[in-house]
């Protein structure tokens, strides 16, 4: 994802775009003004449009208006590095097999529906829902030759049903300690073999683990209530009775301002790491200016 990053980076910069990073906004105005910090002094720039990829209640926050409530997140991510593939506890399924895609664990429709019971009574399920990836089969050049050649391996877990209320008032690194076990314990259950015994260390010695939880969202990214999808989810597609009429509002990222287009997880199609937001944000800019 670095490189395709990069990419676009470059390809902007080629067609005369400004990047500036290590800035933080303050202000955003209707009329595409937009205020913010960096190195030390504010500074203030205008545009025609301004597009945002922040949250529906960030955005209004900079704004200066009342901020929508949202609903939360309800997901933790667990991010390894292991030294191979864990053997399954099912003989006939290979590793490369099982996490080619995304292996479901803990995943039926009576292990939901009870994991949603537990989490919406303010209890974290037991045993939790989680589903499985392995990056590094599906893109090895995310791991450097030494590593691949090792038999090295990434893998993220996503553990579901762990509202953000969990986290209220608790110690947050009790919190995702807790979550981080009960996640690994998840993914036990199906394996020949504790993932834990498989992870790589670094230099410090330290296991080659990383555990990310809704208020670490919303405290590093200021992910309104840890929330990645940037609010609930909704249907893609405008009811009947829906105004179409200004290209914003046709290509769901319109706001309450005209100048101010979301183009994030919080539009209308919002897709996280697919870039639809982002791609939708600039067709309507372009609309506009015809």
């Amino acid at each position: 994802m670095g490189s395709v990053t990069w990419a676009l980076a470059a390809a902007a910069a080629r067609h005369g775009a400004e990047i500036t990073t290590g800035a933080d906004v303050f202000v955003v105005d209707p009329t595409g003004e937009v205020r913010y910090r960096a190195d030390g002094d504010e500074h203030v720039i205008r545009g025609r449009f301004v597009l945002a990829g922040v949250t529906p209640a960030v955005l209004a926050g900079l704004l200066g208006e009342r901020e929508p409530l949202l609903t939360p997140g309800a997901q933790i991510k667990v991010n390894m590095v292991v030294r191979r593939l864990p053997r399954l506890r099912d003989a006939g399924v290979t590793p490369e097999q099982a996490f080619a895609g995304t292996l479901h664990v803990n995943e039926t429709w009576t292990q939901l529906d009870t994991a949603y019971s537990h989490a919406a009574g303010g209890r974290l399920p037991d045993p939790l829902p989680c589903e499985a990836y392995c990056h590094s089969l599906t893109d090895p050049s995310i791991l450097s030759d030494r590593l691949r050649d090792a038999g090295v391996h990434t893998m993220t877990v996503f553990g579901l049903h762990t509202p953000h209320s969990l986290c209220s008032g608790a110690d947050p690194d009790a919190v995702r300690g807790q979550l981080t076990r009960s996640v690994l314990s998840s993914l036990d259950s199906v394996l020949a073999e504790p993932i834990q015994d498989l992870l790589m260390t670094d230099a410090g010695g330290r296991p080659c683990i990383e555990t990310t939880t809704t208020l670490d969202l919303q405290h590093a990214l200021h992910m309104t209530g840890g929330n990645i999808f940037h609010g609930a989810l909704s249907w893609p597609f405008a009811e009947d009775d829906e105004p179409l009429d200004t290209p914003a509002r046709q290509w769901g990222v319109a706001t309450g301002h005209e100048r101010i287009m979301l183009c994030g997880s919080g539009a209308r199609r919002g897709g996280a790491v697919s870039g639809i937001g982002g791609h939708n944000a600039a067709m309507a800019v372009l609309a506009s200016l015809d």
